[in-house]
């Protein structure tokens, strides 16, 4: 167990049955009454930001999480299959367990976090950019903008569809950004 003056950016901790991750805390001291704690934490089964106020020195319990390399090996009806990079082992998840699946190619590296007590799958990450070859897009035809950060629709080799700028054509290679799924930069 653990209090509220453990608490730091990152830290999982259970919160009422959930694990969650500390986002932001800030200490409270007011003039008048006992010191409490706000806290602003990740669901880490489903991404939800929630917030909650503590009583300075109240007992916490820490949870503990691993983060394991996997390799993407490929996609059935039971969902996606992965590999782990250093034992070998094969697990199966869900289409809902891992975000933007459609930006990731096989042989693709991911980061999975697991909750280590009950080795079960919290999240499923891919790296902050991946490269992608532009399957197809409209060619841009010059003067079609009064701006200078007009976009069109590109569709990717794994079937994504995102936004470009009018400069990117067809089967040229780019980085993706897969926080947000936008446009990078182009490969060198």
């Amino acid at each position: 167990m653990a209090t509220t003056a453990d608490f730091k950016n990152g830290l999982c901790i259970d919160f009422n049955g959930k694990p969650c991750s500390i986002v932001w805390f800030q200490h409270v001291k007011p003039g008048k009454g006992g010191a409490f704690v706000k806290v602003k934490m990740r669901n880490l089964e489903n991404g939800r930001i929630l917030e909650n106020t503590y009583t300075a020195g109240e007992k916490i319990e820490i949870i503990s999480v691993e983060r394991r390399p996997y390799q993407f090996l490929y996609k059935d009806d039971m969902g996606f299959n992965f590999m782990h990079t250093e034992t070998f082992e094969q697990i199966s998840l869900g289409t809902e367990m891992v975000d933007n699946a459609d930006l990731m190619k096989e042989g693709q590296y991911v980061e999975m976090m697991f909750l280590a007590d009950q080795e079960r799958v919290l999240t499923c990450e891919l790296p902050p950019f991946v490269e992608m070859e532009v399957t197809y897009t409209e060619p841009a035809v010059k003067g079609d903008t009064a701006s200078t950060n007009a976009q069109k629709a590109a569709t990717l080799e794994t079937g994504a569809e995102i936004m470009v700028p009018l400069f990117i054509n067809q089967g040229e290679r780019i980085k993706v950004d897969t926080r947000d799924r936008s446009y990078y930069e182009r490969c060198k």
